[in-house]
Parts: structure tokens; sequence; C-alpha cells
């Protein structure tokens, strides 16, 4: 990978340099800052070798070499704490020579010290440089010396050019004008379809084109109109892109995906949120298949801008850069919503060798990673695991994958258990997406969404249990034992509900013995024996969904996003299933006051190849994902 090196002349940023050649990337050119006087010395530059410690004398140690230094560092430690590496800002450093210098080292002939502080406990002084010369180095003291492995041209050490100034591009080179915003061409307008949850703290919007004629202009075009219109929808609530929480992007072809990001980042940028890039999966879902579009977005959308973001943009070891423009990861209001995790090893942005497993255990590693930025843990702190599984994975291996997934939990918490409590750990749930295909051809993603309290241990309370209250019939379903096999639920009481709906065969058929009105036949769409069985099973996956809210004491305005994942096999074209959902939610409003129900839907179809709780049987008929929140 080609890289830029941010350089302030010091220890750290030239052994960031020679950890980066050891991982084979390339630097092409490196970057500092200085001050806008540059006669002045700046004892708060971000460039100048000072920022003092108890102990150290700027007229006795400045300029003076760390080997030389370091058994006095040492004895500092001990008497006050200092940080020997100079990481607590007792001293900053000057590289005169390392392994990256190739042809010569810098030697200091003069310089002074200018006392900014004379205090006798912690005095503060600048080296300042008035005059320093190359000294040639022999031949074999090279890059070799440090084991690197990828190659540099000595030809081309020598062509070395010096850029100044910022060459901050215009907002108006990067931003969409407000008036082409509002263009939308006449034909695409006809084939969009919009969904949207209620809750008025937090919201989701999708949208996506309907293609049952197979029109696509391609997903430059497509992606665009739909960019476009959740743009005009964002406005029209008084928002704008620096709202959005999570973008879940959904192409035809993982094959564009360059496209897709160039595309995408015309609309969404740092000029537009500035107070961070919202966080992004990009899956590759079978869409033309099932008569959509190119590109199929959803966003979650906060009325606030209280969210904190991580972007991580450099190459580190701790956790992988971002391969598009957006954040890790996006907590907001107590949860923590992480971006797609690849198995990509950091250092390299590789992807781990060893298949499906090794992808997911660095996949985790990752998120804990990131997770502890935020002072917590994805073994006691998550709340929903969806696994996004590529078709490039055969069968068998596909149980190594929840293996691998439910063992690492276990081990993490087993080794957190020693440390410290974790009895107020959450039990997660967990969601397997068979996909066609994943950015970088990876065989695996990861998608966890944490519970990320300033407190964890206050924040989690015991749940009132209210299993016990008579809940209503509707459409002739009563209670079973058996309904709990449909289900998964992460309960944090008063706070979030998180919920897994999974309908197999096997339940679909117990589903329409018990329901009442599932042979009629509905004048809105023809009602094949298909036809008759997904109908009750979209009433009962209402009556469950509602049934569930009043357990935990939710409303469906606290509903967040709302999900239906249908396999291409199902067979039943996208807007007979459409129809049926918003029939039974219409239906439910109708018997129950409590079900309020607008114009648009507060769900969207997502079609993918299979589905389910275990990543060995994902061939549901019908999946759910529902997440709500009191905030």
């Amino acid at each position: 990978m080609k890289v830029v090196a941010l350089v302030s002349g010091g220890k750290d940023s030239c052994y960031a340099m020679i950890k980066c050649m050891q991982y084979s990337h390339q630097v092409v050119a490196l970057a500092n800052l200085l001050p806008a006087d540059d006669s002045v010395d700046e004892l708060d530059s971000y460039m100048y070798q000072t920022v003092a410690a108890m102990g150290l004398d700027p007229r006795k140690h400045l300029g003076k070499d760390i080997g030389f230094l370091k058994s006095y560092l040492h004895r500092l430690k001990e008497l006050y704490g200092i940080n020997v590496c100079g990481e607590g800002g007792e001293y900053e450093t000057l590289t005169l020579d390392c392994p990256l210098f190739l042809k010569a080292r810098i030697v200091l002939d003069e310089f002074d010290v200018i006392m900014d502080s004379s205090e006798a406990i912690a005095p503060v002084g600048i080296l300042h440089p008035l005059a320093f010369h190359l000294e040639n180095k022999e031949e074999s003291n090279s890059i070799s010396d440090i084991d690197k492995t990828s190659e540099i041209c000595p030809e081309k050490v020598g062509f070395v050019y010096e850029v100044q100034g910022d060459f901050l591009q215009s907002s108006e080179a990067i931003c969409q004008s407000a008036a082409e915003v509002t263009k939308l061409d006449g034909v695409a307008e006809h084939r969009l379809r919009i969904s949207r949850t209620k809750s008025y703290s937090t919201f989701s919007i999708c949208c996506w084109l309907q293609d049952t004629c197979h029109t696509s202009a391609g997903l430059q075009e497509d992606l665009e109109v739909v960019l476009k219109k959740i743009e005009l929808e964002l406005v029209g609530c008084g928002f704008n892109w620096e709202n959005v929480l999570y973008v879940h992007l959904y192409i035809a072809d993982m094959n564009k995906f360059t496209i897709a990001n160039e595309t995408y980042v015309r609309y969404i940028t740092q000029e537009k949120c500035p107070f961070g890039v919202p966080s992004r999966s990009t899956i590759e879902l079978p869409l033309s298949q099932v008569g959509l579009g190119s590109a199929y977005i959803e966003v979650l959308v906060a009325n606030d801008q209280s969210k904190r973001v991580l972007h991580v943009q450099s190459i580190s070891c701790w956790a992988p850069s971002c391969i598009g423009p957006y954040s890790q990861a996006t907590w907001h209001r107590e949860i923590l919503q992480m971006a797609g995790q690849l198995g990509l090893d950091p250092p390299t942005m590789t992807l781990s060798n060893g298949g499906p497993s090794a992808e997911l255990e660095q996949a985790l590693e990752n998120s804990e990673a990131v997770a502890k930025c935020f002072n917590c843990s994805i073994s006691t702190s998550a709340i929903l695991f969806v696994v996004y599984c590529s078709a490039y994975v055969p069968s068998p291996e596909r149980c190594k994958i929840q293996d691998k997934l439910e063992t690492f939990l276990e081990q993490m918490r087993l080794f957190q258990s020693d440390r410290e409590n974790i009895s107020k750990a959450l039990d997660p749930i967990f969601l397997y997406l068979l996909v066609p295909d994943l950015p970088k051809r990876a065989l695996v993603e990861l998608k966890p969404i944490l519970y990320a309290p300033e407190d964890m241990d206050m924040a989690i309370g015991t749940m009132q249990d209210l299993s016990s209250v008579r809940m209503p019939s509707y459409w002739g379903f009563q209670h079973a034992d058996w309904h709990d096999s449909c289900f998964q639920k992460c309960v944090v009481h008063g706070k979030i509900c998180a919920v897994i709906l999974c309908f197999t065969s096997e339940l679909v058929e117990k589903i329409c013995s018990d329901s009442l009105g599932g042979g009629k036949d509905n004048g809105d769409y023809p009602l094949s024996v298909q036809g008759r069985q997904m109908e009750s099973v979209s009433r009962f996956c209402i009556y469950l969904l509602d049934k569930l809210y009043m357990q935990t004491n939710f409303s469906w305005e606290d509903t967040k996003n709302l999900r239906f994942y249908f396999p291409t096999s199902l067979g039943l074209p996208v807007e007979v299933l459409s129809l049926m959902l918003n029939n039974a939610f219409n239906e439910l409003a109708e018997m129950d006051q409590r079900v309020i129900i607008g114009e648009e839907p507060i769900f969207n179809l997502v079609p993918v190849l299979g589905a389910g709780s275990s990543a060995t049987s994902m061939d549901n008929i019908l999946t759910c994902e529902l997440f709500a929140s009191k905030s």
C-alpha cells in the first residue's frame, strides 16, 4: 500500500516508518506541520523539540544522545515516575541517524538552547539548530539492517520534492450544489421506494430502486439517485449528513466497490460531517435477482450532534484503517455501532490466511480493539452480532465460523472474569446471513452492536417480568410454548430491545395451522398456496413482535430499524411480500390503537441467499431483525 508518513523528525515517527516498511508498505511522501512564521520559535508548535520534567535541565541535557542519558532517565523514573521514552511529554527527540537514512546521517554542528521557563523544579527549554551537515554513510549500513522486506530503488532516492501549503480542496469541488441535489430524474423518481421508522430521536431511512423490468442504468447512476433521495429526505426533516450515525450500503456487484466509494464520497464528506463521517458496512446482495436496482441504502439518523466516532485512517498494529470513507465505530446515546469488520491484519491490511474461521478470529480481535477505545468489550457489552458469510465459503466450513465465534467470546469472558467482575455481562443474540460477496473478497464480515454506557454496573438493571401478562390475540394466534423457539432477544431494561425472529419451513407449517383467515383471498394480490403461507407468516411475525414489545415495555415508536431478510429462492415478488407486511401492520393498527401507521412503511426488505440463527442452517423462509431503544 502507498502511504504518506506524518513526521516530526523525532524517534517515534521514524520508527513508525520503519515498521510500515517492514510490513511491505511504500512511503511515497512525508508530511509535517510548521508554524506560520518560521522566524519565531513557538513552544506550542507541533514540530519543536521541547514540553519539561523534574530532574531534566535543558542547559545540561538538551542536545545529548538518548543512549548517553539512558541510565539517568531510568533513575528519574525511579525518583519521579517519568516515562523513560518521553511519552508523558517529558522531552522530545530529533533523529539524526536511523536505518531509513541510506546515504548519510545528520550531524548537528551548532545550536542554541533557548530557555522558555527557568523555574527550579521543571525548567523548559528549546533546542534551536544553527548549523548542520550531512555525513556520508558506509554502503552496508542500509535498511536491510532491520530485515526490510520491500525494495527501495536507490536510483530514485535523490528525487525528493518539497510541496508547501495546505492545498485544501474547495467545498465547491467536492460537494454537490444545493440545486444539483434537488434534481431527480423523473423515471428514477418513479422507481424509488422509501421506508422510515417513526422514532423521533433516532430513526432509519431506507431507499432503493424498484427495477422489475431490469432497466437499471448501472451502479454509479443508481447510487447517485438513492443518495440524492436520502439527502432530500434528510433536508426535509431539518437534518443533513452530519446527523447520520450509520450507513448500510448494499450493492449488486462487489467488483464495482471502487465506483461505489468514489460516488459515495461525493455526498458524504468530512466537510459535511464535522463531527465525523458515519460508520458503514458494505455488502453485495442479490438485488437484480429480485427486481431491485444496483444500489440500496439504509441510514440511521440522530436528531442531535452528541455522537462520538473512531476514525482511524493511518496504518497501525492495533486496528485496521478504513478501506473507505467511513468511521470504524460511532457511539451515540450509550449504543456503539461498529462498521463491518473484516479479518484484516492491521499492519499489512491483508486478509488473514487460514480460511473463514481465521478471518473471523481476526475480525473479532479488531472489534475488541475498537471496543476498548470506548471502554467496553465485545465479550460483555455486545447486544447483537450480525455475521455476513460469503457464498464462497464451502458449506462444511460454515460450522467452523460459528464454533470460532462462540469459542472466542467464551474464552474472552473467562479471561476477563479472572481480572474483573463481569456479572453484568449481556447475553448477545446472533444472526448469520449468506450473501454473494464481501469487500476484498473476504469470506466473513462481522457487524457488532454494543451497549456502552458510561457506567455499566449502574446501567444494567433487572428487567421486570411481564411474560405472565395477558396479551391480546390477533388473527386467531394464541400463546403457545413453541413460540419461544422463533426468536432470540437481548433486552436492557428500559433502554434497549433487540430481537431476531427466524421462521424455518417447519415453523411455517405450525404458523399456518394456527392462523385464522390465512386461506382468505386478498384483493390486493393473487394468492397461491405459497402466498397464503407467507401472508400467515407476515401476520404472525407482526403479532409476535407486538407481543415481545408489550412484554418488555417497549412500543413501536421505539423502533430504530426493522429489517426482513428473505431468500431469493422464496420466489415471491418483492412488492407482493412488502404489501403483505404492510397490510399486516395496517390490520394491527385497526385492531389496536397503540399502533400508529404512517404513509411510509417502517420496515425494509433485504434479499439474501440465506439467513438463520446458525451458520450451518441459513435456510429460513423469513428472518426479522429488530432494534429498539428508548433514547
